[in-house]
């Protein structure tokens, strides 16, 4: 079912997700399907169940949306369930992000290049994946939403400064979007 997106200033969006229990099939299935419709009507490339009100550890990324700009993520989609971080690249890059819970603002983040992860697919398989470049981005921004830290939170000093007038207008509601959306 399509679910809201929670806005910037939700109390859902600053912490930290539990791992879900892998035993709950009916749960998880739930979950990633409500995610995954999530996503596909608001046109974003990842969605973290925070985002939808859940917190718990499930993340999905579509590089799909992505795909005019990074034509190798074509078909590039994953589920991740209860994911860990195993290993970063020392090769740090820099990327201009947004976010659909930080609606209109768009700044730069610095991010490892490269990542490894162990996770649980929607088939509650366990898988074990490297990722780079655009994708690696991705995964580990929803992952960040996972650990309660907004892309926002990421930036410059200076910038975040600079976008306060404007996150302060989203956390009071006074934004609009082209999705279901709502602040808690």
């Amino acid at each position: 079912m399509i679910q809201p997106i929670y806005l910037y200033g939700s109390d859902v969006l600053k912490r930290v997700a539990e791992p879900v229990d892998l035993n709950d099939k009916e749960f998880v299935t739930g979950l990633v399907k409500d995610l995954w419709e999530t996503l596909a009507v608001s046109e974003g490339c990842g969605l973290a169940a925070p985002q939808i009100g859940v917190s718990r550890r499930v993340a999905v990324v579509d590089g799909n949306v992505m795909t005019d700009v990074y034509p190798y993520l074509k078909g590039f989609r994953r589920t991740f369930v209860n994911p860990v971080v195993v290993e970063t690249s020392e090769t740090q890059c820099e990327y201009n992000e947004g976010c659909l819970s930080v609606p209109g603002i768009y700044a730069d983040v610095v991010r490892p290049e490269k990542i490894k992860v162990e996770y649980y697919d929607e088939n509650l398989e366990k898988k074990t994946e490297e990722f780079d470049k655009f994708a690696a981005r991705m995964i580990l921004h929803e992952f960040s939403h996972l650990d309660g830290v907004l892309f926002t939170d990421l930036v410059a000093p200076i910038r975040k400064k600079i976008l306060a007038k404007k996150l302060q207008r989203i956390a009071a509601g006074k934004v609009a979007t082209h999705y279901n959306s709502k602040i808690k």
